[in-house]
């Protein structure tokens, strides 16, 4: 079975944003078959809506790769928490677990299941950055890395791409994923 990758956009993002098409198409040209599902509920809604409708959409396997950056990171744990079946890795861009700022964070859970996460989650790795502005940093990829293990990348590039980031290319995640 050929690998799958599934892109999952930020809040308020779209699958045509930042570095999210270059990403597909660079793991097209390797083989994978590539989604990259629009949310626009994403972080709007509650995760426990989001979480059952991406699952029923998205099936997930062993040859699954999941890649998601800020608010689609977020819901990422919730998707691996809830997996029927372990993926071959899950990237998470910008990602966190607690509240980054001040503002209402639906995607998240109240607890997480980190026992449950790191078993289905395969390779994990984390790319944060020093300094984010929304608070989508170094110190919350450091609490990933702590609770669940794998690898932390830290840079220094904001928060990968958003409305005022242009960020079309990504090559560093290229080179990440499986």
């Amino acid at each position: 079975m050929a690998r799958r990758a599934i892109v999952v956009h930020g809040t308020g993002g779209h699958p045509d944003n930042v570095w999210y098409p270059w990403l597909a198409d660079r793991l097209t040209a390797r083989g994978y078959a590539v989604e990259r599902p629009h949310l626009p509920r994403l972080n709007v809604e509650p995760v426990a809506e989001t979480l059952p409708r991406f699952l029923a959409a998205h099936p997930l396997d062993g040859d699954t790769v999941l890649v998601g950056h800020s608010g689609g990171a977020a819901l990422l744990l919730a998707v691996l928490e809830h997996a029927p079946a372990r993926v071959a890795q899950a990237v998470l861009v910008a990602g966190y677990a607690t509240p980054p700022n001040d503002a209402d964070e639906p995607v998240l859970q109240d607890t997480y299941d980190w026992d449950r996460i790191r078993a289905h989650a395969g390779d994990l790795v984390f790319v944060n950055s020093v300094r984010d502005p929304y608070g989508c940093d170094a110190t919350q990829g450091r609490a990933l890395l702590d609770r669940l293990g794998g690898t932390l990348v830290v840079r220094d590039d904001g928060h990968f791409g958003d409305w005022d980031q242009p960020y079309d290319e990504f090559p560093l995640l290229e080179r990440l994923v499986l």
